[in-house]
């Protein structure tokens, strides 16, 4: 059994790269100032304007290019991991990828999720300007004991995403990581808390929602255990949030509610898409 101490940076990034790898590096000085292993930032931690238009094109950098490489150093300088939502340079010119970079407390970069689930909804389009990801990806690595899987905000309404990071003959992660920006409306704040704690339910994982702050995303920052209970949560304004996430509790819930032992369907990727078969 482990445990591991995580925090969570909730705030509006801006478009500004500078300016955003600033912000990144005061919440990690406070968050290994708190005692955490683990630092996530919202999803278009690097870039973010309320369009996805040219601009992010233009701003995209590649994994070796300064933002990543000040994330390194930020992760060396505090002794923590980081999860972090970039905008990543495409193979094409017209494109950027929407990606998730793990980086451990070395400075390595131990693991990389491009989005495969574009947001072509509630009058959004993605796709115009992102390049989707692999659905063959299968983001999780271990950090002090804990293995962690990583999606990006639209994912979360695939359970399929979660439950193939999850399940013991493929990713076996202990602890879900969602970064978002999760764009404000109408029901939303009560859709992104309801599938969050879905995700956990269904799948007797610990699961952590990090959103970005308003004015455009709804915030709602959220640490879940196994069984869908809130231990440590914001509301939509900037802050950092610190939990614990222990392993033991998960087999405790597991003992008691054994669904994934019980599960009677497999998730496998057919043709490009995420599908469940008997």
């Amino acid at each position: 059994m482990a445990t591991l101490t995580i925090a969570a940076a909730q705030f509006a990034p801006v478009d500004d790269p500078d300016a955003n790898l600033d912000t990144v590096r005061t919440a990690a000085r406070d968050a290994a100032a708190r005692g955490a292993q683990l630092l996530v930032t919202p999803e278009y931690t690097s870039y973010f304007t309320a369009d996805i238009d040219d601009r992010f094109v233009a701003a995209a950098q590649p994994l070796d290019g300064p933002f990543v490489t000040g994330l390194r150093q930020v992760a060396r300088e505090h002794g923590l991991a980081l999860v972090v939502g970039i905008a990543e340079t495409a193979g094409r010119t017209d494109r950027f990828r929407n990606t998730l970079v793990a980086i451990d407390r070395t400075g390595e970069l131990r693991c990389t999720y491009r989005k495969v689930h574009l947001y072509d909804a509630f009058g959004s389009r993605e796709s115009d300007r992102i390049e989707p990801g692999d659905p063959e990806q299968l983001p999780v690595f271990d950090l002090d004991g804990v293995r962690i899987g990583l999606e990006t905000c639209y994912d979360l309404r695939f359970p399929e995403v979660t439950r193939r990071l999850v399940e013991p003959d493929s990713g076996a992660a202990d602890l879900v990581v969602l970064p978002a920006e999760w764009v404000r409306g109408p029901g939303k704040e009560h859709h992104w808390r309801t599938l969050l704690t879905a995700r956990a339910i269904e799948n007797t994982t610990w699961v952590l929602g990090v959103g970005q702050a308003p004015p455009v995303g709804i915030g709602g920052t959220v640490l879940l255990d196994p069984s869908g209970v809130a231990t440590a949560a914001l509301g939509g304004e900037p802050g950092l949030l610190v939990g614990v996430v222990d392993t033991d509790v998960t087999d405790r819930v597991r003992r008691v509610n054994p669904s994934l032992s019980l599960r009677r369907y497999d998730v496998t990727v057919r043709s490009g898409r995420t599908t469940r078969r008997t």
